[in-house]
């Protein structure tokens, strides 16, 4: 057996957001509310009445505000937004100024041994690929091509290049 709807602190202010709801959003979230309190419906059922998914009804019953008569905002910081970011934006600028100091005039920027200078700065360790995307983020891009096989005769790839049959 389904256990019971909790909530009936809010059934009251519900009842009366039922009665001046103005928008379809208000209205479902208090029917959310008040149809398995008042009529005992379970949440597929109040789901299937108020034309929402299972998870969407459950979602509306937890987060309804009875004060706004509507579910609550969630809010989320920068640095939630960031996932599991290693340092802000400002931090990560920072850090690449000083370490690509010497790449900004000119220089090639070679990933794998900045690594360990980035790490000690910000004092985590960090994927190769992060590092990568760092730099991505601001505004570092591949400039160079990689460094070809030392056994390889660039004269022989131009002529191939040439006599590559199009199609």
């Amino acid at each position: 057996m389904a256990r019971k709807a909790s909530g009936t602190e809010q059934l009251e202010v519900a009842m009366e957001r039922l009665k001046k709801a103005k928008t379809a959003a208000e209205l479902r979230a208090a029917q959310a509310i008040v149809l398995p309190l008042a009529l005992g419906l379970s949440l597929e059922q109040t789901a299937l009445a108020i034309g929402r998914s299972v998870g969407v009804t459950c979602r509306m019953r937890t987060r309804y505000d009875p004060a706004m008569g509507e579910e609550k905002k969630t809010t989320r910081s920068k640095r939630e937004l960031r996932n599991r970011a290693k340092a802000s934006l400002e931090q990560e600028a920072r850090i690449l100024d000083e370490v690509l100091s010497e790449a900004a005039t000119g220089g090639v920027v070679i990933v794998p041994p900045l690594k360990p200078a980035v790490e000690a700065r910000l004092g985590k360790s960090l994927a190769l690929s992060t590092l990568y995307q760092m730099l991505a983020r601001h505004g570092w891009r591949k400039l160079a091509p990689d460094k070809s096989h030392p056994q390889t005769d660039p004269a022989a790839r131009e002529a191939w290049k040439k006599n590559f049959p199009s199609g």
